[in-house]
């Protein structure tokens, strides 16, 4: 090599964008490891405890089973394809799905890079995501279902439902090409599992019971416990999606707590206005929704979008969960669609208003306005409950044929811990 061609060759190493293809960043690492850990954290226990908590204590193993099962089931799909059809190149078929390149990860060293961290990390980052969207789900029919059934429900939703829109929004798909905005999961996680779960409660069916038998849940302990878990974890989910640590990030943290704090605030002082007095289980409910409704804004808006976004998510949720359950007399058990679906849809809206720079955040791209974002948004919006309805029905549909959804009657009075695992979760029982 000669001496020019030398110093040229360093001279393009020192630019920002090829020392970021060629060296691993470690700040970066550092932080999407934690973040990792985090979101990981917010299924189990987050979520395990803030489901179980809020069912009947006859079911509180089942709730807990599911969540960790499918842990384990979705890590091992996510390893045999989900990571490759989002994220590999799907060559012709790119705009619709990915490629199977990095089925089982062949060739994926400890050196190996995605951006400027370690490809097996940004594996397990996406994998975390991928676990808690169909565990999300299970609040809508708990209580009821076979545990065959919800394994196989499950694993097909991942597969047929979740790749693919999550290859859309996030692998380089149609929906990222028109300028969809979705930080960390308002589209691909919470509309998407939200709708899923309204379509698993209408096809399975009532509780017995319900809506005259009152269903309180069994253990508030346990259910601000886990929804402690959910407001940190959510930081590794939302301020993690920036993939590195910088102010971005920062804004994204900040931004998620904002939308918590007034999210739980003002499903509280509504409940307290309507009922007299401020209940525990509305400002968790309150304080799920805020942060729901602020997940797809988080990287793209300021304080003060934060915080109009987190004092909707409060009022549109709570009337969404009394339409829900006592107008259309839906038996959603724990809320998942009036929670995360509803905030979902608010969130990834208000989202193309907020991002614009007029109004505190990042800014649209250039030369769209605030109209054509949000337009593009609804969009996004309308696909993904439309894709999620018609395939979380027609694996529904099938398993019911085939395998049956749902318990027998006798089955579901006895309690689901001891029917499907032979344990129970109190001794006294």
């Amino acid at each position: 090599m000669s001496k020019i061609n030398f110093k040229l060759f360093l001279s393009l190493l020192l630019l920002p964008e090829f020392a970021l293809a060629a060296e691993l960043n470690q700040a970066n690492t550092a932080w999407i490891l934690t973040s990792t850990t985090l979101v990981l954290f917010m299924t189990i226990p987050g979520l395990s405890l803030f489901y179980a908590g809020l069912v009947r204590s006859k079911n509180v193993l089942s709730v807990l089973m599911q969540c960790f099962a499918i842990t384990c089931l979705v890590s091992i799909l996510w390893l045999a394809g989900g990571y490759s059809f989002i994220f590999a190149n799907g060559g012709a078929l790119q705009k619709f799905i990915g490629g199977a390149s990095k089925v089982f990860l062949p060739g994926i060293t400890t050196g190996a890079l995605t951006g400027d961290i370690p490809e097996s990390l940004y594996f397990m980052f996406q994998m975390t995501f991928a676990i808690i969207t169909p565990a999300l789900i299970i609040g809508a029919f708990a209580e009821r279902m076979k545990f065959s059934a919800m394994l196989w429900f499950s694993g097909l939703w991942l597969m047929i439902v979740y790749v693919p829109v999550c290859h859309w929004i996030w692998g380089g798909g149609w929906l990222s090409d028109l300028g969809a905005m979705d930080f960390a999961g308002g589209i691909v996680i919470h509309i998407n599992a939200g709708v899923a779960a309204l379509v698993s409660a209408l096809v399975i069916g009532k509780r017995r019971g319900f809506p005259t038998t009152a269903m309180p849940p069994h253990n508030m302990t346990m259910v601000v416990t886990g929804a402690g878990m959910l407001w940190v974890g959510w930081f590794g989910f939302n301020a993690g999606s920036a993939l590195t640590s910088d102010g971005r990030a920062g804004m994204a943290m900040l931004a998620t707590h904002i939308g918590a704090a007034s999210g739980a605030l003002t499903w509280m002082f509504i409940e307290w206005l309507r009922y007299g007095k401020p209940s525990v289980l509305g400002i968790v409910t309150g304080m799920v929704a805020g942060l729901g409704t602020i997940t797809p804004a988080s990287g793209f808006v300021g304080p003060i979008g934060a915080l109009v976004i987190g004092v909707t998510a409060g009022i549109v949720c709570f009337y969404a969960t009394q339409i829900v359950k006592r107008k259309l007399i839906i038996d959603d058990s724990l809320d998942v669609f009036p929670v995360h679906g509803i905030g979902g849809i608010t969130g990834s809206l208000l989202t193309g208003v907020f991002a614009a720079g007029s109004l505190g955040g990042i800014g649209l791209a250039e030369g769209v306005t605030i109209a054509h974002q949000v337009g593009v948004q609804a969009l996004a919006i309308v696909v993904t409950i439309a894709w999620s309805a018609m395939f979380s029905y027609f694996i529904l549909k099938c398993l019911d044929k085939f395998i049956g959804l749902r318990v027998t009657p006798d089955e579901e009075v006895q309690g689901l811990d001891t029917v499907l695992h032979e344990e129970t979760g109190y001794l006294d029982l």
